[in-house]
């Protein structure tokens, strides 16, 4: 049997704030002038706040899209995340997981690559995984 793991609330001992994703941006002359210009001007409190305004007004443009999109792939919105006491409970039951996230998914540092194996039968996730090296090597050929 398949499942897809349902949001549960985030566990605020084990799984603290993760930290932004950096991303890298080639920009023209012209264009980040202008963004200099309004950072000058006082709009925007430096070049990041612009270009988080900039997007997060693009995400809301497009939110219906997103939402819809989210829905007919039936993906987990937000944080997920997996400890090994989680992958015992999926590995009693005689289960697979297939992880399907837009936002972030952490594999706890507990979880073993052959615990990972045995119990995560895909992994496609929109944003970021987050999980030791060794897991997401054996992992590879799941994640999507």
């Amino acid at each position: 049997m398949i499942r897809c793991m349902p949001p549960r609330p985030p566990r605020l001992a084990s799984a603290p704030k993760p930290s932004d994703e950096k991303i890298t941006i080639n920009l023209g002359y012209v264009d980040l002038g202008q963004i200099d210009l309004l950072v000058q001007e006082g709009f925007y409190a430096n070049r990041t706040d612009l270009i988080r305004t900039a997007i997060r007004n693009q995400l809301a443009t497009h939110g219906e899209a997103v939402r819809q999109a989210v829905s007919r792939k039936t993906l987990v919105l937000g944080i997920q995340h997996y400890t090994a006491q989680d992958l015992l409970a999926v590995q009693a039951a005689g289960e697979m997981l297939q992880i399907r996230i837009l936002g972030l998914a952490t594999i706890a540092p507990d979880v073993t690559p052959e615990l990972a194996l045995a119990t995560i039968e895909s992994v496609t996730v929109l944003g970021a995984l987050h999980a030791s090296a060794a897991v997401k090597a054996a992992l590879r050929q799941r994640i999507r």
